[in-house]
């Protein structure tokens, strides 16, 4: 029989589809169930539109066979089928797509859901195998025909004998080599689970012959007289996949807690979720989605190892593990499942194209999350702080990321220790408590909370009656940073230059006071050198004798954290640091004694303070011996 050429461009083509359309040799598996799908749902659409078509829906399967001594995977269908004109029209044209051909003729509203649109997925077929036999036969006609082709060199079709309609895939594996071990997709157990990955919610049943082991009674009694029982290996039809995707099911059948029980399993998660997500969208872009917030991080979360992304499905078909353009990286957190069959896939069907329907659907998946999560936050605050422990660092970096894009979505998400209050409140909270006359939100910054609570400088805001949100997070300072202000009210550190607390007598009062000082300061300030930008009397010191602040954007905790960056050019940013003394407090008058007598003494003491309120600072002394020297010299 002579060989057919393929009628496609060339050679070439195929070899491309073959070697470079498609990234994973596995989804050979996913393609001819897909088609095979594809061929049922003709027929089941014929058989409700035409009373001529007598097909009972229960009989309806696909059923996939491994044969290791033939070396062939077989995928079986009894759908539409093919005579050979629709062999050559459907396999002979390389990327002509019967099934999008048929989704051009039905009618709108029709209950068919065809995943085929390129009409390349068959070829795939050719990943794996070194020659792929079709058999088929088209519903209402006697003759089957059989296709056979090694790939680019062409093909041949013959009639055959079958006895009922339908097609018949079978692949014949290539020989191992050192870099593929295609014998693998011989083992029952691989095929069922590739079923299960891609294929588990197409909506035909896909039956396979799985082994099973059964401890069954013999019929004999052993010396005892009990029972003899031993191991039975036996062959079992069974339905590997579950066809109708959770997603697909409304409330009234399926509740939160079977939803739960199906995140557990599906991401292998010991938790519950502290929310489960439904979204049913029609209109433009049709989808189902079914979204999870977990309760605890991944081990591996805040790592580059971590693949955030929802398993993104196309009318059941998994096309990605994980989607990350479907989900705003803020909330990356997310697990769960998006399913629609309008997605722009490219002609593998394994990546996306970007368009409007995937921005509608990452857009409206926002929403939905920030949604779920005011409302923990609102009536359920013990779940919220839960979910808060593991996932607030990621609410903060979405607001630092992009320059502060996402502050408004984000915002009246985050919770931070409240000095007054000893718990963690909303900025809406702290800013609704604020009393008449206070104009700015202050914070302390620390590597903990209860350092943050330390900071010397919080003793002016405090006498005001002023609350302090206390950072004890490396994100937070530069979520304050990067927001600037929340509902017009300005952040500010307590460790800065400028609390705006004074009044103006106050301010003319404390500015007389720093000039009487001027040379005792400016001795210190000659003294330490470079290692402050200036020496100020304090005008927030209240009992502590020092401590230091700092003139710029740069503050002390941002230094620590861009000091614990190793190997980074990040570690040479340094805060322009203040000492700030507190000219009322007895160290500074005793200072003062020894300035008027003893100049190399009270150079001792300039540099006692200044370490004493690096120490406080919670940073490292540039010189620990010398500072010990210094201390030992008083005694």
């Amino acid at each position: 029989m002579a060989k057919r050429q393929f009628k496609a461009e060339s050679k070439q083509l195929l070899n491309l589809m073959i070697n470079s359309i498609y990234t994973h040799r596995e989804i050979f598996l996913r393609e001819i169930i897909s088609n095979a799908s594809d061929a049922i749902d003709k027929l089941h659409y014929r058989s409700i539109s035409d009373p001529s078509v007598s097909v009972a829906r229960e009989e309806l399967m696909i059923r996939v066979v491994p044969d290791k001594d033939a070396r062939t995977v077989t995928v079986i269908d009894n759908g539409i089928g093919m005579n050979k004109e629709d062999m050559e029209k459907n396999l002979g044209v390389i990327a002509h797509s019967g099934s999008l051909d048929f989704k051009s003729t039905i009618e709108e509203g029709q209950d068919v859901d065809i995943i085929g649109q390129f009409g390349v997925g068959f070829y795939s077929a050719f990943l794996v195998s070194d020659r792929v036999t079709v058999r088929s036969r088209a519903y209402g006609e006697d003759q089957g025909w059989e296709w056979t082709s090694e790939g680019a060199d062409g093909y041949t079709i013959k009639e055959c004998d079958k006895d009922s309609w339908g097609t018949e895939v079978i692949m014949h594996l290539r020989e191992d080599d050192d870099n593929e071990r295609y014998s693998e997709y011989l083992d029952t157990y691989t095929l069922r689970n590739l079923v299960k990955k891609y294929s588990d919610y197409i909506r035909w049943p896909i039956h396979m012959d799985v082994e099973h082991e059964d401890y069954v009674d013999t019929g004999e009694k052993d010396d005892e007289g009990n029972p003899k029982k031993e191991w039975v290996t036996s062959i079992k039809d069974e339905v590997v996949n579950s066809m109708v995707p959770i997603w697909q099911r409304g409330k009234d059948e399926v509740s939160d807690e079977d939803c739960k029980a199906f995140y557990k399993e599906k991401f292998h998660d010991w938790e519950d979720p502290v929310a489960v997500i439904r979204i049913n969208a029609e209109g433009a872009v049709s989808y189902r989605a079914l979204l999870f917030i977990p309760k605890v991080a991944p081990y591996n979360f805040y790592s580059r190892e971590f693949e955030p992304g929802l398993q993104l499905y196309s009318s059941g078909v998994l096309i990605m593990e994980k989607c990350k353009d479907v989900l705003p990286d803020c909330f990356r957190f997310v697990r769960g499942v998006v399913d629609s069959p309008d997605l722009s896939l490219n002609i593998s069907r394994e990546l996306l194209q970007h368009d409007r329907q995937l921005a509608t659907i990452r857009s409206n998946i926002e929403k939905k999350v920030k949604s779920e999560l005011t409302r923990l936050l609102e009536d359920d605050r013990d779940t919220y702080l839960e979910f808060f422990k593991s996932f607030g660092p990621q609410l903060k970096y979405g607001i630092v990321e992009d320059f502060g894009a996402k502050s408004e979505l984000l915002q009246d998400l985050l919770l931070f220790e409240s000095y007054e209050k000893e718990k963690p409140i909303t900025l809406r909270e702290y800013r609704d408590a604020m009393p008449e006359g206070q104009k700015k939100i202050y914070y302390a910054a620390a590597e903990s909370v209860a350092r943050a609570r330390q900071v010397p400088q919080t003793e002016q805001v405090r006498a005001k009656g002023y609350d302090i949100l206390c950072f004890g997070e490396d994100a937070d300072e530069f979520v304050a940073k990067t927001m600037r202000e929340y509902d017009g009210m300005e952040f500010c550190d307590v460790a800065g230059s400028d609390l705006g607390l004074e009044t103006e007598d106050e301010k003319k009062e404390n500015d007389e006071r720093q000039e009487s000082e001027r040379d005792a300061l400016g001795f210190i300030k000659e003294t330490l050198g470079d290692a402050v930008a200036d020496v100020r009397m304090s005008r927030t010191l209240k009992s502590h004798a020092v401590c230091l602040s700092t003139d710029g954007d740069v503050s002390l905790e941002m230094e620590k954290y861009f000091a614990s960056i190793p190997g980074s050019d990040a570690q040479r940013v340094k805060a322009r640091r203040v000492l700030e003394v507190n000219v009322d407090s007895p160290a500074y008058a005793r200072f003062k004694e020894v300035y008027s007598t003893d100049k190399d003494r009270a150079a001792d003491m300039a540099w006692i303070m200044y370490d004493q309120a690096v120490l406080i600072a919670g940073m490292p002394l540039d010189d620990m011996l010398g500072y010990s020297d210094r201390v030992f010299k008083l005694f």
